[in-house]
């Protein structure tokens, strides 16, 4: 297979990488490291280092299929600031990664047990230092219930692929976050029905 045969395309980020971006833009720090998990395609992961060469991306998933797609388009954008994936489980109680200045995952946590939910939470707060943020993208129901009809449509979808699939309760992803030592979340509305979710590690003054 060649590396263009391995791309994938995701038609969704056509749709939303520069909605996220504007809001990327926002929180992530100047400089540093930004992994995102469950990268997918790898179009993200490109669109993003291209538009911020001031971070570094390192791309990760669980399925190899998608590493092949996403350093086939690491290869050909020949970005400088973009490695090339790992293989990582956000369930995992270990991670390829010792540290990290954002985590940002995309679209994985309504597709994926719950467990890896709360194993995206654990990993992120042991990766993050202080103030570093971890952004989650995607549907939420919120106070309990969906947002839009189209959200509460796609949720059935979601649950009769697989039981352990469903739009996640907002409120239920910022509970664990604050069990795992995040704060509070920021909520920045998007297109189509989808948040970004913004988690932070408290940053506590240094002492005298």
């Amino acid at each position: 297979m060649s590396k263009d045969e391995a791309r994938r395309y995701a038609p969704a980020t056509l749709r939303n990488r520069d909605a996220i971006l504007a809001v990327l833009r926002r929180h992530l720090p100047a400089t540093g490291l930004v992994l995102e998990v469950a990268s997918g395609s790898g179009e993200h992961a490109v669109h993003f280092a291209a538009a911020l060469p001031g971070l570094v991306f390192q791309p990760s998933d669980s399925h190899p299929d998608a590493h092949a797609s996403i350093n086939a388009w690491a290869t050909a954008s020949r970005l400088p600031n973009l490695r090339p994936a790992l293989a990582l489980d956000a369930a995992a109680a270990a991670w390829p990664v010792a540290g990290a200045d954002a985590v940002l995952c995309i679209n994985m946590i309504h597709i994926a047990p719950w467990a890896a939910t709360l194993g995206l939470l654990r990993g992120a707060a042991r990766l993050l230092p202080p103030g570093g943020p971890l952004l989650l993208y995607g549907p939420f129901r919120r106070d309990g219930a969906h947002t839009a009809p189209t959200n509460e449509s796609f949720d059935r979808d979601l649950r009769t692929q697989d039981p352990e699939w469903g739009i996640r309760d907002l409120e239920a992803v910022a509970e664990g976050a604050a069990a795992e030592g995040f704060g509070p979340p920021e909520v920045e509305p998007m297109p189509a029905n989808n948040l970004i979710v913004v988690f932070r590690r408290p940053a506590f003054p240094r002492s005298p």
